[in-house]
């Protein structure tokens, strides 16, 4: 019983991870024509600033709405949030549903001045 417990604790702080954010690809993809860049953040986080021309779709949301911004399942995508966190759950979100170049590009605060590099 003790290994069973032991074994369950190991494993859920792996399996409640997100994806990880990877700010230098995120920025390559960007430089593709055909990237897709999403904000997973909340509504009135995406109104008090957001990136030019990202698509808003919160995190709770993405399955139902990427059609809508990316029918195509192997075109880039590109998401942020606040802190990394919500587009990493995001990320997972996608890839289950056969995305294949799905990017964590980290919190909106980061990822906004390496645009205007």
């Amino acid at each position: 019983m003790r290994t069973l417990l032991l074994s369950l604790c190991l494993c859920l702080p792996l399996a409640a991870q997100a994806g990880e954010i990877d700010q230098p690809a995120a920025l390559k993809a960007l430089q593709r024509s055909d990237a897709v860049l999403i904000d997973v953040r909340t509504e009135d986080e995406f109104v008090s600033g957001a990136l030019p021309g990202a698509h808003l779709i919160p995190h709770e949301q993405i399955a139902q709405h990427i059609a809508a911004v990316a029918p195509d399942k192997n075109v880039p995508i590109v998401l942020y949030c606040r802190s990394g966190r919500r587009s990493g759950i995001a990320q997972d979100n996608l890839q289950a549903l056969g995305y294949t170049q799905v990017i964590n590009a980290g919190g909106y605060e980061q990822l906004q001045p390496a645009l205007k590099d």
